[in-house]
This record gives structure tokens, sequence and C-alpha cells, in this order.
């Protein structure tokens, strides 16, 4: 069989996106990584060290330094040493892989115990892995979602809960405009009146948006939802997928139950951003936990993350719960809002909030790609934004901040930034 007609469909395809700058091309590809003594030690910065530059990232066949703005690592552990430590030492006894999926013999003693720990750092009975937060959201909603089931879901949702809709095939599907609790208390009130033939309702949203970096005020969901549930014979389930959240956000990294004040239903969220691992998980009750494990394929025929990530994670779960966590924490949130009020200073549109998700809304696509293209020729490494990643209008450079930037870098961002506004008329 010949791929000549699929090659001709593919290309073809590729060139309609490069025609709307949609087309994201190829990846930077980062070969090396040089670090300060003080990341290779463990510790954040003093003031002495923060006038200098943090760490430094070379890309594959580029012997030009770059600093790293596009990292989900907010806390900086995937660089710390008790954590690669951990990882190290994990391989050494259990070995490079799990073999297996977890009802064969893929189980080790690290998922058991790291499983235990998350259930218990949020609070809940019951904890399970996947191998990536996008396979935990996956793999549970289709496995909560019937022939009898309204799924309501927030404007702005993460492709991975967009796709496990599709996928689900529920009753019934509605979007609310993004954090309008008004148009979601609406909506749950039409289906109780006239739709009997719904009987359960799943509300999910993202706790943190990715691409915005503002916050869902579960406290208002939850509220509204228990308002509503009694009108359903399976109730309201209420799902967060705080994968942004865990670990960046909160007073103890807790996400946005813990800044919202409220627990939702099912909580899902990662080990491969804040806590700078790899995975996914979900944490819920008991028999939620019990019925996935045996339904969520997902779950069942794929392999674990190795015992050796899940020691890792392990490690970089104790660090947050420690005072040097909570120093982390605190240094994000201070160079997070430097970093943003330098923006607005400059004229900068931007979200305000508190997650170091901190987006520089362009609103126009060959415009980010100008912008995009100057910070990567004076050694920064940003994330343009364009539709259909964001809406049409809504195009942007996503920054995101670590806990093992220096204010000199922060400070280095600004001042490119200043100088392209300078410039932009020669860049236009």
């Amino acid at each position: 069989m010949s791929l000549e007609k699929l090659n001709a469909y593919c290309a073809a395809r590729l060139e309609e996106l490069q025609a709307k700058g949609a087309r994201k091309g190829a990846e930077k590809v980062i070969a090396s990584i040089a670090a300060p003594d003080w990341v290779k030690h463990g510790r954040l910065p003093t003031a002495a060290e923060d006038k200098h530059i943090g760490a430094r990232y070379f890309l594959a066949g580029d012997d030009k330094a770059y600093l790293l703005m596009n990292s989900n690592s907010y806390l900086g552990l995937s660089l710390h040493p008790q954590v690669m430590a951990a990882e190290e030492e994990g391989a050494k006894h259990f070995g490079t892989g799990p073999g297996a999926v977890r009802f064969i013999a893929g189980t080790y003693q690290p998922h058991v115990e790291l499983e235990k720990r998350l259930a218990a750092f949020h609070g809940r009975p019951s904890a399970m892995l996947y191998s990536a937060a996008y396979a935990a959201i996956m793999g549970v909603l289709p496995a909560l979602i019937h022939e009898h089931t309204l799924v309501m879901s927030d404007q702005l949702n993460h492709n991975s809960i967009i796709n496990a809709i599709r996928l689900s095939h529920p009753a019934e599907k509605e979007i609310y405009q993004h954090l309008d609790m008004a148009a979601l208390e609406r909506i749950l009130g039409t289906y109780a009146a006239g739709k009997p033939e719904i009987k359960r309702v799943l509300v999910i949203t993202d706790g943190i948006f990715s691409m915005r970096g503002d916050a869902a005020p579960l406290d208002q969901i939850v509220a509204i939802c228990r308002k509503h549930e009694q009108n359903f014979a399976e109730g309201i389930i209420t799902i967060a997928d705080d994968s942004h959240g865990v670990g960046a956000f909160g007073a103890t990294g807790r996400g946005t139950e813990e800044y919202a004040q409220s627990k939702v239903d099912i909580l899902i969220a990662t080990l491969g951003k804040a806590l700078g691992v790899n995975g996914g998980y979900v944490v819920a009750s008991a028999p939620v936990i019990d019925y996935l494990r045996e339904t969520s394929p997902l779950y069942i025929y794929s392999n674990p993350i190795t015992p050796s990530e899940a020691l890792a994670a392990a490690a970089s779960l104790a660090i947050l719960q420690s005072e040097e966590g909570r120093e982390r924490l605190a240094r994000l949130r201070d160079l997070t809002a430097r970093f943003e009020n330098g923006l607005t200073g400059l004229g900068f549109e931007t979200i305000p909030g508190a997650h170091p998700v901190t987006p520089l809304v362009v609103r126009d696509t060959r415009k980010t790609a100008l912008l995009t293209a100057y910070l990567f020729q004076h050694g920064i490494l940003a994330t343009g934004l364009n539709y259909p990643v964001v809406p049409k209008g809504d195009e942007e450079i996503r920054f995101q901040i670590n806990a093992n930037h220096t204010i000199r870098d922060i400070d280095y961002v600004l001042g490119v930034l200043k100088n392209f506004l300078i410039e932009a008329p020669a860049c236009s």
C-alpha cells in the first residue's frame, strides 16, 4: 500500500495551518542546562545571587544560552537535587520501567505509597495514578458518563476535557461562557425543569485555565451544583482539572481548592508541572477510585509511571509540604507580581492574578509571531499562542514564572519587551 494520497492530504493540511499562522513548526530541542550553584544545591538564591542570572538552556545546534520562560516546572523542582536523587535511587532498585500494566505486574510499592500521600495531601480517602494528566482526564470522564448524563463544561476548558467529552457521547452537552456562573445556574435550572431523561450531571472545569492563569470560582460552582443536585436522580458531580494549580497556587500549594476554600467531588491533577516529574492522578472517594481501577481503560491497559518517577514525585511532594516549599511558593508569588507589574507598567495588556502563568495579550496573530521571534533573538524562550489554541482575538505570549528565576531574569525579560516597543515600527 502506498502513502502517496495520505502524504498529499497531510501536506495540504500543513499548508493550511501555515497560511493561518497556526502551525507550530519544528520543536526546539533542549540539549543541555547550565544551572547556578544554588540551583544545584537545592536552595533559593540569596539577595546577592538574585542579581545574577538563573539557569540557562542550550538548544541542539545552537551555542546561545536561553532563559526559559515557558516551563510548567513552577517550583523549580525538576532540577532539585533531592528529587533527582530519589529518581536515580529508584532506578537502581526497581529498574527503568514497570514492565507491565498495573493489574498484571506493574504495581510497585512506590506507586502505592505515592497514591496514599496524594490522597492525604488533598484530604481525600483515595487516589489513583495515570501515565499523564491528559490520560487521567481521558480515562475518568468516559467512565462516569452514560446515556442519561448531561455534561457542563467551561468554554475555555483544556483540550483534554474537550476530547474526553467527545469520546464519551453524553446525552447532552452544554458549554457555558467562561466563568459565567449565572449561565451555569440557568442551564441547570432549564434541564431540571424540562429534561426528565437527564439523571446525572457532570460539571467540569479547569482549576487554573492554562492559557490565562485565571482561576475557576470553585466555591460558587459547588454551591450552585449543591442547590440543584436534588433535581437529578443521580445528582450533580463536580470535577476540576487543577494541573496548573496544584503546587503553584494557594497558601500551601494545594491549588484552586485551597484558594477558593471549597472542594469538588473529583480532583484531577498532574505530577508533571509544579512537582516537576511526570504522570497524572485523580483523588476522590474510595468507591469512585475502586470503580475507575476496574473500568478506566487508560489505567487498565497502559503502563504506569516508572517506580523511580513515583519516588521522585513523592520527594517533590515532601518538599512542597516543608518550610522550603512555603518559601518557594512565596518567592513564586513575589516574582509573578514583579513581572505582572512590569508588564502593566510598560503598557502591555495582561490578565491579573496570583498564578505564575502571566499572559501578554497581543490580540493579533502576526504581532504575536513577531514578538515571539524577537524574544527568541534575545535569548528568551516564550510561547506564542494563536487560534485555535486560544480563541481568535485572544492571541498572546504565555510567560510562566518559576521559583528558580532570579530578579535579574525577570528584569531582563521586561527590558527586552521595553526595547521591542521602541523598535516595534521596524519589526512591523
